[in-house]
């Protein structure tokens, strides 16, 4: 009997609760509409614009201002401010072909040059290097090689002329020098 109550009494609270869900539901629904389709449409859009969220702000180029160039002779290594020749002025339309940033732009090329230069002089000695112990799986081409060298020394004529590549550059590093040296450029800017 206390059981039969117990089932009864748990559907009852069960059902009640349900009608508690219908009728809050009912009530979150829309206001009814006044019958104008225009006055309808407003309050509907401000309901939209209070649950909206605002975009964010996307920035842009436009919408940052680049930053103010440093002076010449901020951060320089003493004599003119920044250029070869004191009379000219630092910040003309177009680069001072005597001025520090022009030097240092050749010397840096020179030293991109001899950089790359080396780099391919030690890619050919290892190639180098492994011709001399490579083994020739066709008897025939192994004993042409024993012979005649033909690959290893056409390796080697290249890193002779690699070698003379990188002598010339060297001394162009070293006339780019003189050639600074003669503009009355500071000898700083070399480095």
């Amino acid at each position: 009997m206390w059981l039969n109550l117990y089932v009864k009494g748990s559907v009852m609270v069960a059902g009640l609760c349900l009608v508690g869900l219908a009728a809050n539901a009912q009530q979150q629904t829309p206001p009814p509409s006044t019958g104008d389709p225009v006055a309808d449409a407003a309050r509907k859009a401000r309901e939209e614009k209070k649950n909206a969220q605002k975009p964010k702000k996307v920035f842009t180029d436009d919408d940052v201002k680049p930053a103010a160039p440093e002076p010449a002779s901020a951060g320089g290594f003493g004599g003119a401010a920044g250029t070869a020749n004191p009379g000219q002025p630092a910040d003309s339309g177009k680069e001072n072909p005597n001025g520090e940033k022009a030097w240092r732009k050749k010397f840096q090329d020179q030293r991109d040059k001899i950089a790359k230069a080396e780099k391919e002089l030690e890619v050919l000695q290892r190639e180098e290097d492994k011709s001399q112990m490579e083994y020739y799986n066709d008897p025939q081409k192994a004993l042409q090689e024993q012979n005649t060298r033909s690959e290893i020394n056409t390796i080697h004529a290249k890193i002779d002329a690699k070698k003379q590549e990188i002598e010339q550059l060297k001394q162009g590093l070293d006339d780019l020098e003189t050639d600074l040296r003669k503009s009355g450029g500071d000898p700083g800017w070399a480095r």
